[in-house]
């Protein structure tokens, strides 16, 4: 399969679709609506809660669509950018395609499609997190146990051998296009691709991604750090050396916020 030269404009479309990603989460947690990318009861949001009230049974389905917005910008803003180069690989390798813009716009929706299925669990297990702690006083009043123990999870996570498995996938990009995509049905192939590799990447960074929940999931300072963490692991020849060091760094972290409520206790 013939690789064509590096485009001009893609990589600087990509930069400018990630940038406006990021804008928009800075300009919406910025603005009166930031409650929308934190956890908060939906009857209390501005207009939703009218909505609820005026139309039975309309919380549940309008929860998981803000939900679902606030989930799918956060990824377009964080993990477009760590597989980029699968993007730019696959793009270069369809560009002879009359179909090309469409290839390269399925292989784009099948990831975020694995991220999509995700962050839906994940959204799951917060939510029952949160009921099992309202049914709790115990529990509720020592909310700091289940961040301390995502802190802990994360990084314990950082030396398992699934990680390290999951990470050779994303940061070797040709291999995993001649692995997994022979044009013979183009469009299905595509987002299979996409869907694939997601899925790869979820077993790589779900646990770091927790770590949203544990910190709160509308903070673009904690995104901002934890995507640029991602991306070193999966797009430079130095990020496979921060896994050990930030696992060593979470758990320490993890250990201080126990000392720290124990004493106080």
């Amino acid at each position: 399969m013939k690789m064509r030269p590096r485009s001009r404009l893609f990589a600087p479309l990509f930069v400018a679709l990630t940038a406006s990603a990021w804008i928009a989460l800075w300009a919406w947690d910025a603005g009166p609506y930031a409650r929308y990318l934190h956890r908060a009861s939906w009857t209390e949001l501005p207009g939703v809660g009218a909505i609820c009230r005026a139309v039975p049974g309309a919380s549940l389905p309008l929860a998981a669509s803000l939900h679902s917005v606030a989930w799918l910008l956060m990824i377009a803003a964080m993990m477009l950018p760590t597989a980029f180069p699968l993007f730019d690989t696959f793009r270069r390798m369809t560009s002879a395609r009359e179909e090309r813009r469409t290839l390269i716009a399925l292989l784009i929706v099948g990831y975020a499609m694995a991220w999509t299925l995700f962050g839906l669990i994940a959204h799951a297990f917060d939510e029952a997190l949160h009921r099992l702690a309202d049914q709790s006083p115990t529990l509720l009043a020592n909310g700091w146990l289940i961040g301390a123990a995502i802190v802990a999870l994360a990084g314990l996570y950082q030396f398992s051998s699934l990680k390290h498995r999951c990470l050779d996938k994303c940061r070797s990009p040709l291999m995993f296009i001649t692995g997994h995509w022979r044009g013979l049905s183009a469009r299905r192939e595509s987002f299979l691709l996409g869907m694939s590799h997601g899925a790869f990447c979820v077993g790589c960074c779900w646990a770091l991604m927790l770590l949203m929940f544990a910190v709160g999931t509308g903070s673009v300072g904690w995104m901002l750090a934890l995507g640029a963490i991602m991306a070193a692991e999966k797009n430079f020849s130095w990020g496979r050396s921060i896994g050990k060091p930030l696992g060593i760094a979470l758990i320490a972290w993890s250990a201080w916020i126990v000392v720290q409520h124990v004493s106080m206790a």
